[in-house]
């Protein structure tokens, strides 16, 4: 089922990147699949990624636990409302997915904190969802 899992990472890049609200947040290039270095800030960062089966008698499912990182250098206010953006634009979102259905997409919770070894702040999302 890892294509069903790239097809959901997929429809929320596309939502995300889509949505002109978050790029003046983070910018046009301000999503990214992990954290570089030298990671021009504010950014949005596509984590973890954690899959289990999720199958019924009847109908094959996948679980999917994703992390989205929201960072910031200026500090928590801007992580969080990076992190709320994201949070109104997936939560329950009716995605298109080509040949499997998205039976659900809820945000689990937000964990915000400053990282000690560069000072900036991160609000850490993480969503569930279900694919059959």
């Amino acid at each position: 089922m890892s294509s069903a899992v790239n097809e959901f990472l997929a429809a929320i890049q596309a939502r995300l990147v889509g949505d002109a609200g978050l790029a003046a947040l983070i910018g046009a290039g301000g999503m990214r699949d992990r954290r570089a270095d030298r990671l021009d800030l504010p950014a949005l960062v596509l984590s973890a990624v954690e899959c289990r089966d999720f199958s019924t008698a009847s109908e094959a499912g996948l679980e999917i636990l994703l992390t989205l990182e929201a960072w910031s250098a200026k500090g928590r206010r801007e992580a969080e409302v990076i992190g709320e953006t994201v949070r109104g634009l997936l939560d329950d979102a009716a995605l298109a997915l080509a040949g499997r259905a998205l039976v659900s997409l809820r945000h689990r919770r937000t964990v915000s904190r400053r990282e000690a070894k560069t000072g900036f702040f991160v609000a850490e999302l993480v969503f569930r969802a279900v694919v059959e």
